[in-house]
């Protein structure tokens, strides 16, 4: 028993000695950052403190019931933020003297959310929503700087806790910085803009369904949501674009997304009038023309597997038309130079094929057809690899072009070549990068 009481007697001296030091870290965080608002400019050490202190009495359980401590500790970490923005917008100090805190505006938020809901007095929620009032600035730049970062899932954070704050402070009848419906509006925008980003595509849609159904005048909502309706149904995500369209006609980005829905869905004849919509927007755009000689490339198979050879040639020439315009446009796009090659040895390889029906027509006028087919083959083989040729120069670790050299060559039987490219192609596949061409330095 007796052993009993003097443990709990030293239990009790603990508490009460942690307490104590609570308290004194409270008093000393206070102190501090009196002291640095003496003097900001000149006395960051006691910002470090300040922080280190309150963080350190927030730890005291009487501390952390206390309204007061909550605020005060919001009120030190909107200053880190403040001095944060003053860095990276106007470049007043470094951000090395200040308190490292990764967001510094969402952590003063969320005490004041606490000193919030711990108040008793009227003062002490009027506090609180002051410092609501000064966080939502913080956390708009903040959120800012960190999606400039490319740090979206923290941005979002930070535009999500803004738009928490505006709706506590409309509940209490307060003002806030996005009474004026274009600052809310906005807000919810780059809020979803950033939960897209993030990942979370379920958080984004929340913001950007709310500003669909009002109506909000800005093209991204329609191809935000389509992105995330296209995971579920494609066909039916494919509504929120065409209704942008009609709404915004000449917004390039609506047109882009139009023309990837129609690629992934694999819909080449509605992609021809969308990619020179496009090409007529931006005609330096030198991926639109490759895309757009990809499409006729893609249709003139189709219509040799069909046996549509007027047709196959039409759209053969079409693709050749749009990859060299491509080529024309910048001479260094291996893509569509590498597509040039591949369109030769595609219609020779189709020829083959067709080569094959007079393997066993040992008859003369058999002979003679299959030689001629031969021969018109290897002309195609021959018109593909200056092309291959090239692309491997502009880019030596491509794999496609490196499959199309050594098969090209094989075709050629020209063993060495083919087996050149075959350990190049080795190694690639090893995941190793080819930094010396071969027909660069040949």
């Amino acid at each position: 028993m007796k052993k009993l009481i003097l443990g709990l007697l030293a239990m009790l001296l603990i508490t009460a000695a942690y307490a104590q030091d609570g308290k004194k870290a409270l008093r000393e965080a206070n102190k501090a950052f009196g002291a640095y608002n003496l003097d900001p400019t000149g006395n960051k050490a006691k910002l470090k403190e300040a922080v280190e202190q309150i963080d350190l009495a927030l730890q005291d359980p009487e501390i952390a019931k206390d309204p007061s401590a909550w605020a005060s500790k919001g009120e030190i970490y909107n200053e880190v933020a403040n001095q944060i923005v003053a860095v990276r917008q106007l470049g007043m100090g470094s951000l090395d003297e200040l308190p490292k805190i990764a967001h510094p505006a969402h952590e003063a938020a969320e005490a004041y959310l606490k000193s919030y809901e711990l108040a008793e007095k009227k003062w002490q929620t009027k506090d609180a929503l002051k410092g609501f009032q000064v966080s939502q600035g913080n956390l708009s730049n903040m959120g800012i700087f960190l999606f400039e970062d490319q740090d979206f899932t923290g941005a979002f954070k930070d535009f999500k806790m803004a738009v928490t704050l505006h709706e506590k402070l409309k509940a209490e009848g307060e003002q806030s910085a996005l009474d004026a419906e274009e600052d809310y509006n906005n807000q919810l925008y780059i809020t979803g803009l950033a939960a897209l980003n993030a990942g979370e595509p379920e958080a984004a849609g929340e913001y950007f369904k709310k500003l669909y159904e009002m109506d909000y005048a800005k093209p991204a909502i329609y191809e935000a949501l389509y992105k995330m309706e296209a995971e579920k149904d494609v066909e039916a995500a494919y509504e929120y674009l065409e209704e942008g369209r009609k709404k915004y006609p000449d917004d390039v980005s609506l047109l882009f997304a139009e023309i990837n829905h129609f690629l992934r869905i694999n819909k080449l004849d509605e992609l021809i009038t969308k990619l020179e919509q496009a090409i007529e927007k931006e005609p330096d755009n030198v991926s639109l023309y490759s895309t757009l000689g990809n499409v006729y490339d893609n249709l003139h198979q189709r219509e040799m597997k069909e046996g549509n050879a007027e047709k196959a040639e039409e759209y053969f020439n079409k693709a050749l038309k749009y990859y060299n315009l491509a080529t024309e446009k910048d001479p260094t796009f291996s893509d569509a130079v590498y597509s040039i090659g591949a369109l030769y040895y595609n219609r020779a390889a189709a020829m083959t094929q067709e080569l094959n029906k007079y393997a066993d027509d040992y008859s003369k006028e058999g002979l003679k057809k299959y030689e001629a087919l031969k021969e018109q083959i290897f002309k195609e083989f021959d018109k593909a690899l200056p092309y291959f040729q090239k692309a491997e120069a502009l880019n030596p670790s491509d794999m496609n072009t490196l499959i199309a050299l050594k098969e090209i060559y094989a075709r050629k039987d020209n063993l060495e070549m083919s087996n050149e490219f075959k350990e190049r192609l080795d190694k690639v596949q090893a995941g190793e990068e080819i930094k010396v061409s071969y027909f660069k330095n040949n």
